[in-house]
């Protein structure tokens, strides 16, 4: 059973809380009992409803909003700046030195594995069949909620702490559709995180930019020299300057200096890593991002950019 999905204007509906109890009316159905996820912003103006049923059998209200607040000001020349690289096994590396490892979902694919085995048993279209897909779907709902909740809360952190973030303008379908390792590519959901980091940059009034990814990870950091690298590779060290360091860190502070000459033009990008001093590389694992909201870890001041 696929997704349902019917929107409502603002003249269908009503939200209400009566008693404690939130409410939503209906204009052909009447006032239905709703669990609320979050409550509305108090200035906020509900625009629209969309009545959602997932494939697990549940029912979802989708509330598009409106609210007069303008974003914070961000400073025109900013000051704090960071570039992300992102990858499979090493989900961002950023030019604070962040590495944020993937989130492990083995076992949730593992469960997934396993009721999908089990449905594959049951005759098509019985009752038994129709309960196993219920299950199959709730694991499906599970890693889609898991990944997400990461995904939020990563984008978040960068978008709230940051003046200027710079990220690579990625063709993310078309890195899916390459041969190999195609499944953890998608897995990863890049599109996905520049997406919610670029609305949320919005929404906080930071600086984003997306850059052309073409030779982020050969070029070198400090001098420009391009050198070839595969992909078992992971430092950087550069044949014409010496310059070394993570592959990941060198290729973020390429998206950085590229990101900052995109926005704010090239004269502000002339200092190298080599001046400025890259800061020592720190992992952090996808399970501190979603047990505490963000990487927990105080950023020292980085200099002058």
């Amino acid at each position: 059973m696929g997704n349902q999905k019917s929107t409502i204007s603002d003249d269908g509906f009503e939200l209400k809380n009566t008693s404690g109890r939130a409410q939503l009316w209906l204009s052909k159905l009447g006032e239905i009992p709703i669990t609320v996820h979050r409550d509305p912003p108090d200035d906020a103006d509900i625009k629209t409803v969309i009545i959602k049923r997932e494939p697990t059998g549940k029912w979802y209200a989708i509330l598009g909003v409106e609210t007069p607040d303008d974003p914070p000001e961000k400073p025109e020349n900013p000051e704090q700046c960071v570039g992300i690289d992102v990858g499979i096994l090493t989900y961002a590396h950023d030019t604070d030195g962040i590495a944020v490892k993937s989130l492990d979902l083995s076992d949730e694919r593992e469960r997934l594995e396993r009721a999908q085995r089990d449905l594959s048993r049951k005759q098509h279209g019985s009752a038994n069949w129709e309960k196993q897909r219920c299950v199959v779907a709730e694991r499906h709902a599970d890693l889609k909620r898991k990944r997400r909740d990461f995904l939020h809360k990563l984008s978040n952190y960068y978008a709230t702490e940051y003046d200027l973030v710079a990220v690579e303008d990625l063709d993310a379908k078309g890195l899916i559709e390459l041969p190999g390792n195609s499944r953890n590519r998608a897995g990863a959901a890049w599109g996905t995180f520049r997406r919610m980091l670029e609305y949320k940059c919005e929404r906080e009034g930071t600086h984003f930019v997306a850059v052309n990814p073409r030779g982020t990870t050969k070029e070198c950091a400090s001098c420009g020299v391009s050198t070839d690298k595969p992909l078992w590779v992971r430092e950087h060290s550069c044949p014409a300057c010496g310059f070394e360091a993570d592959r990941d860190a060198n290729a973020a502070w390429n998206i950085l200096a590229r990101g900052i000459t995109k926005r704010l033009g090239a004269g502000h990008s002339e200092l190298t890593p080599v001046e400025t001093a890259l800061p020592v590389d720190t992992s952090v694992s996808a399970k501190c991002v979603v047990e505490a909201g963000s990487p927990t870890l105080k950023r020292e001041p980085s200099g002058e950019r």
